[in-house]
């Protein structure tokens, strides 16, 4: 019996010291959050009004976009980041405001339906962001990010969209870990091969062949092109192998106003690392907003 009230006692005092340790890490957050958003943004970076989308991949949501995001406000890019939520429906909902005037704003976008394997559905969601960011702030200028399936949301979008002119222009675009050409052990081809004069792969998927359709449609040397893949060692990260995500060069290369490409080697090139990458996030912040 003694015995017993002793552990129970014991097992009281561990979740008391383990209440306590999470009152303190959450309060010394909230304050070191609080500190940075309250900060000016830096005049090194780029001072614009123009937004910066981010979409998130297969499975996930917006907290996988949070790590970028929170690197760009401690490097003094923003102290705006709001929240945009898309349900199965299509219908957007807004979680934050940005002030008028704000620079450099950043809007994660969070999709409900995050297991769609239909990537036009996907673009189509895109599309109600965006209508729903102009209808409420009547931006013309916009950015786009795109990890993973997210970068499927940006391609379709251009595809379907690119021809609308009341639409927002886009005039920067980052693609990481992006499977253009098919998914390892899923429809990759092992056998696939880039051309080194355009990059066009011998072996297309089926959605490949569609996205060919954008190189008639993408707005021609208007938006900036950064293409982020990671190698583990194996010839891809984990889930997309390099000629994969190598293969956007021959669909907007000849469009693009520039295409450039970046490698991350190592642990954190795996495909899921890429989002919460500190090299990544360097490439990103000085992509985007450096002068």
């Amino acid at each position: 019996m003694k015995d017993t009230k002793f552990r129970l006692g014991k097992l009281k005092k561990i979740l008391l010291v383990l209440c306590l340790i999470f009152v303190v890490v959450t309060v010394a957050y909230g304050i070191e959050s609080a500190i940075i958003y309250n900060r000016q943004p830096s005049t090194k970076y780029v001072q614009s009004t123009r937004p910066t989308l981010f979409f998130h991949g297969f499975g996930s949501s917006s907290l996988a976009e949070r790590h970028m995001a929170r690197a760009a406000v401690k490097s003094g890019v923003t102290n705006t980041v709001i929240e945009v939520n898309v349900d199965k429906s299509g219908n957007v909902t807004l979680d934050g405001k940005i002030e008028k005037g704000a620079i450099n704003p950043i809007v994660l976008v969070n999709y409900e339906d995050n297991k769609n394997p239909n990537y036009r559905q996907d673009g189509r969601y895109a599309l109600a962001v965006v209508k729903k960011l102009q209808d409420e702030y009547g931006f013309t200028e916009m950015n786009m990010v795109g990890h993973s399936m997210g970068n499927m949301s940006i391609m379709y979008y251009l595809l379907d969209n690119s021809g609308y002119r009341t639409l927002p222009k886009l005039v920067k675009q980052v693609d990481i870990a992006g499977h253009f050409d098919g998914i390892l052990a899923y429809d990759f081809d092992e056998n696939t091969a880039l051309d080194k004069e355009n990059g066009k792969p011998n072996i297309m998927t089926e959605t490949y062949k569609e996205l060919t359709r954008i190189r008639d449609v993408y707005p021609e040397n208007q938006i900036d092109v950064l293409n982020i893949f990671g190698d583990r060692g194996d010839g891809g990260d984990g889930a997309v192998s390099i000629i994969s995500s190598k293969s956007l060069r021959y669909l907007v290369e000849g469009k693009a106003k520039s295409y450039r490409e970046e490698l991350i080697k190592g642990k954190g090139g795996k495909h899921s690392k890429l989002h919460e990458n500190e090299e990544v996030d360097k490439l990103l912040i000085d992509f985007i907003w450096g002068k």
